[in-house]
């Protein structure tokens, strides 16, 4: 039998990122876990790097529409970046780098779901627990309740009505669920936020069918008191914006 946590909603979209000026192109092929061949509106193929490490399963395949963005810095080896990719259902959010900031800005605001009262945040912390040190997303602090440890995982494997996490085998995705659990028992808030990148999907599970052990890992430390929180992103024609929370099925 699942576990169901209800989400906790809150009235109308939470919040949004600005995104810089976007091209349109249609994807060639992903290879070297980094790179893609795209090709542009105006004909041009372009090589963009793709700031992504998950396998992103069912979030490309050849042909399929994309925008990317331009920086005229010259030091980067590749002026273009993958931002997102239309699978039929809608953008697919597949640069990992944007999705802290859009859930930052939503906690400093008091709009993520359960994360309220919080004056002040900081990023990439150092967490060290029990001879076990890991940096972690965020740390919220001068609140209504202890402060919260926050690690965030941007989610985009669709499987049938479900958006699940990971997309491949994670040692280091249960090694920050071993480092909440230790926060947790010290008298922390711990919280593993899933923000869920792409439109389709009705609830968010664990990929068991690829990484049980991370599964199990999850509704471990969830029975332990660590806080799992589901929060859909949806992009708009410039921006990235948190929609409301989402079910999580352990």
């Amino acid at each position: 039998m699942r576990l169901f946590l209800k989400p906790l909603r809150h009235g109308g979209i939470f919040d949004s990122m600005r995104l810089p000026p976007l091209v349109n192109g249609w994807i060639l092929r992903r290879y070297q876990r980094f790179l893609a061949d795209v090709e542009l509106a105006d004909g041009r193929r372009v090589v963009a790097h793709v700031p992504n490490t998950g396998r992103m399963t069912g979030c490309w395949a050849p042909g399929a529409p994309v925008q990317l963005s331009h920086s005229d810095d010259p030091r980067r080896k590749l002026a273009w970046t993958l931002e997102r990719v239309d699978m039929g259902g809608g953008w697919i959010g597949v640069n990992t780098h944007r999705v802290n900031g859009v859930v930052e800005e939503g906690v400093r605001q008091g709009r993520v779901p359960g994360l309220k009262g919080y004056r002040h945040t900081r990023r990439e912390v150092m967490a060290d627990v029990v001879s076990a040190a890991s940096r972690l997303d965020l740390l919220l602090e001068e609140g209504p309740a202890p402060p919260a440890w926050v690690e965030i995982k941007n989610t985009t494997l669709l499987v049938e009505n479900a958006l699940c996490f990971p997309d491949a085998v994670t040692t280091r995705g249960r090694k920050h669920l071993e480092t909440l659990e230790r926060l947790r028992h010290a008298g922390f808030r711990a919280v593993i936020l899933f923000a869920l990148n792409r439109p389709e999907g009705e609830l968010f599970r664990p990929a068991d069918e690829v990484d049980p052990e991370y599964g199990r890992a999850l509704r471990r430390v969830v029975a332990e008191g660590v806080e799992a929180i589901a929060v859909r992103l949806r992009h708009g024609v410039d921006s990235i914006e948190m929609d409301g929370s989402v079910p999580v099925a352990l």
